[in-house]
């Protein structure tokens, strides 16, 4: 539901149920919230992660790389008429996206290893994604699937997420099903990842609503935790 073409500020924190109920409580305060969400002010995000046998993207991020990137199609609400193509560049606490629309046939012809279609691509993004799959032997690896609850602040592009029930399909290998075959990725149960996004700077305001002596920024990766049995 975002578009981004130059490096962002990126703050993780995994918190509790408890924490998230406070922060929002804030939050909703001066916050707006997103115009894409349904009533229930979330919207679910599937995401089709790719990476290689050597697993090359799993490596970067565990190992915390300067800078990787990272390739995916993602969908929003089980909707499949609206599938997106991004690659998310990140170095150190800055993160990148590049994204760009396909068709539900173009991505069923990728996922099934059919991608002669993307050497001629008119978008460039496409291109790119279909040479990586030729020479790093990149590959559809991972399913991961989660709720996001949305806030935004215009100054300083300010955009913070609180995602729920991270979910994996570690051992299912088809995509774009109606019913998904997965299971929890989360450590502990009503675990809850905290996301903060800017541009330049984070306004006072918004910095000093997050300010809790009761969490700490980590790295965090769904892709990592996904991964996490194998």
């Amino acid at each position: 539901m975002e578009r981004q073409d130059r490096y962002r500020h990126e703050l993780k924190y995994v918190i509790t149920y408890p924490q998230y109920l406070e922060l929002r409580n804030r939050l909703k305060v001066v916050m707006q919230t997103d115009i894409h969400t349904r009533e229930d002010g979330r919207y679910q995000i599937r995401t089709i992660y790719f990476d290689n046998i050597a697993d090359k993207a799993l490596r970067e991020n565990r190992t915390g790389a300067l800078k990787r990137e990272k390739f995916r199609i993602r969908y929003y609400n089980d909707d499949l008429s609206v599938l997106t193509l991004e690659k998310k560049m990140k170095y150190n606490n800055l993160c990148m996206k590049f994204d760009t629309r396909i068709t539900e046939q173009e991505c069923r012809s990728l996922l099934d290893g059919q991608t002669a279609w993307m050497r001629g691509h008119p978008d460039s993004l496409v291109q790119e994604l279909y040479t990586k799959m030729q020479y790093q032997m990149l590959r559809p690896r991972i399913l991961v699937s989660y709720i996001r609850e949305p806030y935004i602040y215009k100054a300083g592009n300010v955009r913070i997420t609180f995602d729920f029930d991270i979910r994996t399909t570690l051992y299912h290998r088809k995509f774009l099903e109606e019913d998904i075959s997965d299971i929890p990725a989360a450590d502990w149960p009503r675990e809850i990842i905290l996301e903060i996004k800017y541009d330049a700077f984070l306004p006072e305001i918004i910095e000093h609503l997050i300010q809790t002596d009761k969490i700490r920024q980590q790295a965090f990766s769904k892709y990592s935790a996904s991964r996490r049995y194998g």
